[in-house]
């Protein structure tokens, strides 16, 4: 049985270990829990590639010591040559999920890590760019052990991949899959961290590394220019805020799903529930889940093509009403579509109480499999998730931003601790911070345990039409039984499901003792001093 990891000078959590040792290595410099995840960051797009990647969005929330937390929305938008008539002329009745054509916005995560180290600075932050990515490039370099999820995704992917530029080149090994435990080198990219370490990650978008990104995108046939680079820069803003009878809830707004993650938490919290992990625990959380998903779908898209305040679904009337259109024995209908996506998230806080929340994503596993030749990224598919109908709520235009299923948590609680929590998972995302949260902090589960324990996910899933209740078989006996009395429509999977995501948590009381868990279902580790 897996026990939280305590600390008081900093933690780190990620779900790749070397991401995890990086952050940790830089807060033993001194360094801010900024800083130490951009060191994360960087060494997980180097480590766990099938992910995330340099080529993909991120999105940040920050709580200093004092002070209002702030959230950094780093998603590119759709390229301005990327419309639907790109798409008809080129014989797609649809945005292809694989390919050239399915790279088709920018690329933001790094002006996310640009955004949040000029935030660290205004907090005392010191240490170099070159030594944020001293630990990424290192391992590009010289290389990292293949896990077995990259193993497993690399084989399970392949049959997508034939023809998809760079691909072959980069994550197979003299032609085949790698194996566990092969040495898996990229010296491209080694070279484009080094670029950006030396000139600076402004460079990514305005300097020799955008030139050589827009050259190869264009030789490719992307409709993503270097002028869409150029164009391109994070934005700073306020997260979407939720008080519930714990402390205060926060989240990124539109065009993610954060909404979403506050109206489950904030209907539950509304719900009677008197144990975590028995029927009423999962029942009531999946119902809740529904009914904030049906206020997503109708609703969140592009901030700039939405009518409504986000924040106007979190006022105590609607969060009520989702509460009460709950049935607390019977399983309301459920028939919708999902969203893919493969993510990571990373949780740092340092000595001084600064914490950071942070997710990182490509979409799909691999992105859209391109690798760029000249700086060796691989480029998300984040906007094949665009809709070519006219009038869809997420319809392709130029300069539009796609919905997110990304969204990092971050809470205040009454009793003084600040709590950095999130996971991978697509839609999943929402549904395993909820649970996760609501073990530890209305059950006063240990964050390990509720990481580790059992857990679900409704909808359909990568490569799966249906739209039933996946379930871990861990929880006690009768507890599936009874859901499925209820109505839900069941499916079980293995214990410890990587479609159950790779959440992680950190926890730091007013005592400045942090709590750490990271879940076992990723190569992750929770690493403190």
């Amino acid at each position: 049985m897996l026990h939280s990891t305590y600390a008081t000078n900093g933690m780190v959590v990620a779900p790749h270990h070397l991401a995890a040792e990086a952050g940790l290595d830089v807060l033993r410099e001194g360094g801010n829990a900024i800083e130490a995840m951009v060191a994360a960051a960087a060494a997980i797009a180097v480590v766990y590639p099938f992910m995330n990647s340099i080529g993909g969005d991120g999105f940040w929330i920050i709580a200093p010591p004092d002070g209002d937390p702030v959230a950094i929305d780093a998603c590119g938008a759709a390229a301005q040559a990327a419309t639907a008539d790109f798409y008809r002329d080129h014989g797609h009745a649809a945005i292809p999920a694989r390919g050239p054509h399915a790279a088709l916005t920018a690329a933001g995560t790094i002006s996310g890590w640009q955004a949040a180290l000029e935030i660290s600075a205004q907090q005392g932050g010191k240490l170099p760019l070159s030594r944020l990515l001293a630990e990424a490039i290192g391992h590009a370099r010289n290389g990292v052990g293949v896990t077995d999820g990259q193993q497993r995704n690399t084989a399970e992917r392949l049959p997508e991949m034939d023809g998809v530029p760079g691909f072959a080149d980069t994550f197979l090994i003299d032609g085949e899959v790698p194996q566990p435990g092969d040495l898996f080198k990229q010296p491209r990219l080694a070279a484009t961290l080094e670029r950006l370490a030396e000139a600076g990650l402004d460079d990514f978008y305005r300097g020799d590394i955008a030139k050589a990104i827009g050259d190869d995108l264009a030789a490719m046939g992307s409709p993503v220019a270097r002028s869409d680079l150029e164009s391109h820069s994070a934005t700073l803003k306020q997260p979407l805020s939720l008080e519930i009878s714990a402390g205060t809830l926060f989240n990124m707004p539109p065009p993610t799903q954060g909404l979403a993650s506050l109206l489950i938490l904030g209907a539950f919290d509304r719900l009677d529930c008197a144990e975590a992990d028995g029927f009423a625990f999962v029942h009531l959380l999946v119902e809740a889940t529904k009914q904030a998903f049906g206020v997503r779908d109708g609703h969140i898209t592009d901030p700039a093509y939405m009518a409504e305040d986000p924040m106007s679904f979190l006022t105590d009337p609607v969060v009520k009403s989702l509460a009460a259109a709950v049935n607390p024995v019977q399983a309301s209908a459920w028939r919708r579509g999902a969203d893919k996506g493969d993510t990571v998230w990373l949780g740092a806080i340092d000595r001084d109480g600064m914490a950071v929340s942070f997710i990182q994503s490509v979409y799909w596993e691999f992105g859209s499999g391109v690798v760029l030749p000249q700086t060796g990224i691989t480029w998300q598919n984040r906007g094949a998730s665009f809709a070519l109908e006219p009038g869809a709520r997420n319809e392709l235009k130029p300069g539009r931003k796609p919905f997110h299923t990304l969204n990092p948590a971050l809470a205040r609680l009454n009793d003084g601790r600040v709590m950095s929590y999130g996971t991978m998972g697509g839609e999943g995302q929402p549904q395993t911070q909820a649970a996760v949260f609501a073990r530890h902090v209305r059950f006063g589960q240990g964050l390990q345990t509720a990481i580790s324990a059992p857990r679900w996910l409704l909808g359909r899933t990568w490569g799966d039409d249906s739209n039933n209740l996946k379930i871990e078989p861990r929880f006690a006996d009768g507890v599936i039984e009874a859901l499925r009395a209820a109505g839900h429509d069941l499916v079980e999977v293995e214990p410890f499901s990587d479609l159950m995501g790779h959440a992680g948590a950190l926890a730091r009381g007013p005592d400045g003792v942090i709590e750490g868990g990271f879940d076992p279902r990723s190569d992750g580790r929770a690493a403190g001093f």
